[in-house]
């Protein structure tokens, strides 16, 4: 089966790191009566034992030792979730069950639950029942902390195979409860979401349970790192908690995200359409933006978290960003880098390559990379420090500025600045795109995001021009007029309010175009007059960038500057 491709050690600490009991329960634990729920049958017992021959009472270290039997049986069946037959049906969809997913994402042996025995308190609707159905311990979802890459991380993981996965009122009040020591301690919170939603047999008390818990998601905004991994389905009121934390990642084939499914789109609006076409991972990477990267299976999208937990700090206190030993030396120079960039600022170049030749290993991890490909955004390493990335890519739409180019690297520059991480910004940017469509979508409300979001970060900003920085896009990607700490120029750079040939015609009329564009680009297709006013730091040849970002890097380290006190800032949403 596709999902089971990881490697051999993961398979096994996923089938062998815990061992299920039986299905078969009794209904009532007849012999440990002072723990039954049932009102009517305590009654019952009670004049039982009243009655002449009735069996002796029992004594304190029977009841002790009942009730120490009662515990591992409830224990046992918390871990069994809802049962063989239903994990089995979770297996055969491709999908690994909650607490497979946890031995996954915590490194070996080190999770701790939370709230394992916490039951729903519903008596509506037969909830109240105690058939082994409705009485499972932990109410669907499993909670606590663990060490992932040797650093404290909390996690919530929905199950399933319990209820649907929905959500109840105490099944909120877990995710709650480890969201707030997360806080408390400082550590990052990762949601795997497997839910079918709201829990309908509690009516308000369920939609009550959602909203503090997107509560509790502003509360930790921009305080630690908080991740959502979409493994089953999420929809309705559902989708807005993941929406609200800092990366959302999905499985593709297994997972789907909507506000409105397909049957309600179908009655509204009359459109057919799935839910992988209306809400699945490729929809949600490629169209649409809410989520930052899909993967081929639990497994595979359980590691790619590992990974990106290992670039991020653990919350935006500056002494818990990770870093790791230097084996990559910052003085390593980038001969590549001398040929990488066409001289002809016609021709395309995948910026990835340029970005790839000056960090650490060649080693990034990327962030939205099948949307608004015309910007890269993504985490990498200089001497084993992380930095944010930003970067123009002239492969797509010649690395124009648009809608979603500006709204995927405001969001993106917004988290590093939270998180006290560097911003290394490479331009190569013609400008904004032009049309009808860019401008009626609202293309200078969203440019201005990105524009908002460079100015108000106050995180060690570095920026390096590589070829074209035309216009006002010049002045977005964090110019020294935004504050950015460091600026510099390759000589292959243009700096100008155009390019030459539009410039050349708008100035002289269309005169003496071969002699006047000449002389235009001889005085700005070059960044020496940038230079000249200041604005850009120096002009550096391309091997050399490494090392004076390494240096730059390690200066900025201690850089301390606020912004005008206020409530807080209203930036273009």
């Amino acid at each position: 089966m596709v999902l089971f491709s990881g490697s051999t050690a993961s398979i096994r600490r996923v089938f062998h790191a815990r061992v299920f009991v039986s299905t078969s329960f009794p209904s009532q634990i007849g012999s440990f009566s002072l723990f039954s729920v049932n009102p009517s049958l305590n009654a019952q017992r009670s004049s039982s034992t009243s009655t002449p021959g009735s069996a002796a009472v029992k004594s304190s270290d029977e009841i002790k030792q009942e009730f120490r039997v009662y515990l591992d049986k409830e224990r046992q069946r918390s871990l069994l979730g809802g049962g063989s037959a239903r994990i089995a049906k979770q297996h055969n969809g491709g999908k690994l069950t909650a607490r497979e997913r946890l031995d996954l994402l915590f490194d070996q042996g080190t999770f701790r639950e939370v709230d394992q025995l916490k039951a729903h308190r519903c008596n509506d609707f037969g909830m109240g029942e105690i058939d082994g159905k409705h009485d499972l311990p932990g109410d669907g979802v499993v909670t606590g902390h663990g060490r992932i890459n040797g650093r404290i991380n909390y996690a919530f993981s929905q199950d399933f195979t319990v209820f649907g996965g929905s959500l109840s009122e105490t099944h909120a009040q877990k995710i709650i409860k480890v969201m707030e020591m997360a806080m408390r301690v400082g550590a990052p919170i990762i949601g795997l979401n497997d839910s079918g939603g709201a829990r309908i047999q509690e009516g308000i008390d369920s939609l009550a349970g959602y909203a503090d818990v997107f509560q509790k998601n502003v509360d930790a905004s921009g305080v630690i790192p908080q991740i959502s991994v979409v493994m089953g389905p999420c929809a309705g009121g559902a989708v807005y908690s993941p929406a609200m934390t800092d990366f959302i990642f999905m499985v593709e084939g297994t997972s789907y995200m909507f506000v409105t499914g397909p049957e309600v789109v179908k009655t509204v609006t009359n459109e057919d359409v799935t839910k992988e076409d209306l809400g699945g991972a490729i929809a949600h990477t490629e169209t649409s933006g809410v989520v930052h990267a899909s993967f081929a299976n639990d497994i595979a999208a359980i590691r790619a978290m590992r990974r990106l937990l290992d670039f991020l700090p653990s919350s935006n206190d500056k002494s818990t960003m990770p870093s790791k030993p230097v084996t990559d030396p910052g003085t390593r120079l980038c001969p590549a880098l001398e040929h990488l960039v066409p001289d002809d600022t016609n021709n395309p170049y995948d910026m990835m390559d340029v970005i790839k030749q000056i960090v650490d290993h060649d080693d990034v991890f990327s962030i939205m990379p099948n949307f608004a490909r015309n910007i890269i955004t993504c985490f990498a390493r200089l001497e084993g420090e992380t930095v944010g990335i930003v970067a123009n890519n002239p492969l797509v739409l010649a690395g124009c500025l648009d809608i979603d180019a500006s709204t995927k690297a405001a969001r993106f520059v917004r988290f590093c600045d939270s998180f006290n991480i560097p911003i290394l910004t490479f331009v190569d940017v013609p400008g904004f795109l032009p049309g009808t469509n860019q401008e009626h979508g609202g293309i200078i409300r969203h440019g201005a995001k990105l524009l908002f979001a460079y100015s108000e970060a106050t995180v060690p900003k570095l920026t390096v021009i590589t070829r074209k920085a035309y216009g006002g896009a010049y002045d977005v990607m964090a110019s020294k007029h935004l504050r950015a700490d460091v600026n510099y120029a390759w000589p292959s750079a243009e700096i100008a309010v155009m390019g030459a040939k539009g410039a050349v015609e708008i100035i002289f009329q269309g005169k003496n175009i071969e002699e006047n564009t000449s002389q235009y680009m001889s005085r700005f297709s070059n960044p020496m007059v940038a230079a000249q006013r200041g604005f850009v730091d120096d002009i550096i040849e391309p091997n050399q960038t490494r090392r004076i970002l390494c240096e730059d890097l390690a200066v900025l380290r201690k850089k301390s500057i606020s912004n005008i006190p206020r409530k807080h800032s209203n930036i273009p949403l």
